[in-house]
């Protein structure tokens, strides 16, 4: 049992004592502070200085990562140049075909067309009957050089096929023939009995069955129609393959595997230029 002095007396030796551990533990952690403090700035200037080891060794990955990334830029690099290099020259190469492709369809088609001018030629010349004399006045007008120093002669009338009297044309020969070879086939159309029977135009035949018909192509016995891979055969040359993209009238549009377009002529079909077939690779 103590007393209430005793009491009180211990109370303020309490009270100093927990005053004095709390000075003591400000004291140590301001000094803890301060070391703290000044470890910082001793790693801080080693770092600056760069040799701090935290410093040094991620960099050292840091850099490592770099190299490795620069090379691999570097090879991806070199395969984008490889590859747009390959890709100019197969583009290159495939307008040069593409050319080459269409030189061949316009050859054929320039010829095709001539053909058909030689055959009309030739069924005018059956079923048209001009006289020798127009021919023959014809030719030596165009042999008869003009003298730029003698007055103009009126040239002869020229006479047709028609009783008497003539009629005096002022047109060229060549209008007067023209007009002839139009009014000789307006009779030939209207007047059948008046004309002198010519023999039969032999026609040119077909070798094959082909024509279009509401977007697809009949082609000996067989159906085409868009998106069918296709086999394209051409004497004298290797046979390629195509895809149907378009079917006309007149023509039918195809796409190569390199990319390039073309057309073939049905007349060109009939007549065996070309064939092609249904291709199941």
């Amino acid at each position: 049992e103590m007393d209430d002095e005793d009491c009180e007396r211990r109370r303020m030796e309490c009270l100093d004592e927990m005053s004095n551990l709390e000075k003591q533990f400000t004291d140590l952690k301001d000094q803890l502070y301060k070391e703290r403090l000044s470890q910082v700035d001793a790693k801080l200037q080693e770092v600056i200085a760069g040799k701090a080891p935290e410093y040094l060794e991620p960099l050292a990955a840091l850099q490592e990562n770099m190299q490795i990334r620069t090379k691999v830029a570097g090879i991806y690099r070199e395969l984008c140049l490889e590859s747009v290099k390959n890709k100019y020259e197969c583009e290159i190469q495939a307008s040069r075909q593409h050319c080459e492709s269409e030189k061949l369809l316009l050859y054929d088609t320039v010829q095709s067309e001539l053909e058909e001018k030689i055959r009309r030629l030739e069924e005018d010349r059956h079923s048209i009957d001009i006289t020798s004399e127009l021919w023959n006045d014809e030719l030596q007008s165009r042999k008869k050089r003009k003298d730029p120093f003698s007055p103009d002669k009126k040239k002869p009338v020229c006479s047709l096929t028609f009783p008497r009297p003539y009629i005096v044309y002022m047109l060229q020969d060549l209008d007067i023939l023209e007009d002839w070879t139009t009014i000789r086939k307006a009779m030939a159309t209207l007047g059948p009995h008046r004309v002198k029977p010519e023999p039969p135009v032999k026609l040119e035949k077909h070798l094959h069955s082909a024509r279009s018909e509401e977007g697809r192509l009949y082609y000996d016995g067989e159906w085409y129609g868009r998106g069918q891979t296709i086999c394209i055969d051409k004497k004298d040359e290797c046979p390629t393959s195509a895809i149907i993209t378009t079917i006309n009238h007149d023509e039918v549009w195809f796409k190569r595997p390199d990319g390039s377009k073309s057309k073939l002529y049905i007349s060109q079909l009939q007549k065996g230029k070309y064939s092609i077939k249904h291709n199941h690779n």
